[in-house]
């Protein structure tokens, strides 16, 4: 009845006492739209915050073409270092593992609470980002897929 309320209470103080501000406020908000009774955005916001959240992600990427440090030739120059494949390597593998954890999620709810968990622990103990949850679905997704492929 009331569990939800301690669970997203605990999640606040464990992310203040781990001075992780940004799962602090997720947790606030969260708590917030709960305790006023705001049904319809707290739907609204665990069925397009994902969404939302991704749009906002990207266009903060693409801040720095809009005011010019990042420029055509800076991104051409990628290609000419060992660092920039690889990092354009792993920009494909993690959009891939990405949309492979997005499709988990929304597929398979009843690893949510696991994925949940893993990214507590790591933003709590490690200072991780509380991106977790889609990364981590991505690998459980590359996972699953090559366990399937093998068997």
């Amino acid at each position: 009845m009331y569990i939800e309320y301690i669970t997203l209470g605990a999640i606040l103080l464990l992310s203040y006492i781990g001075h992780n501000m940004t799962v602090f406020y997720a947790a606030a908000i969260v708590l917030g739209l709960k305790i006023l009774g705001l049904t319809t955005a707290l739907n609204a916001l665990g069925s397009q915050g994902l969404n939302w959240g991704i749009i906002i992600l990207t266009a903060a990427i693409l801040v720095p073409i809009a005011n010019g440090t990042i420029t055509i030739q800076t991104m051409l120059d990628a290609f000419r270092t060992h660092a920039g494949i690889i990092a354009i390597v792993a920009g494909l593998l993690a959009a891939v593992a990405g949309g492979g954890g997005v499709e988990l999620l929304q597929n398979s709810p009843d690893v949510i609470p696991a994925l949940i968990i893993g990214t507590m622990a790591g933003v709590l103990l490690f200072h991780g980002v509380a991106v977790g949850p889609l990364i981590a679905g991505g690998l459980t997704y590359f996972v699953l897929w090559i366990l399937k492929a093998v068997h």
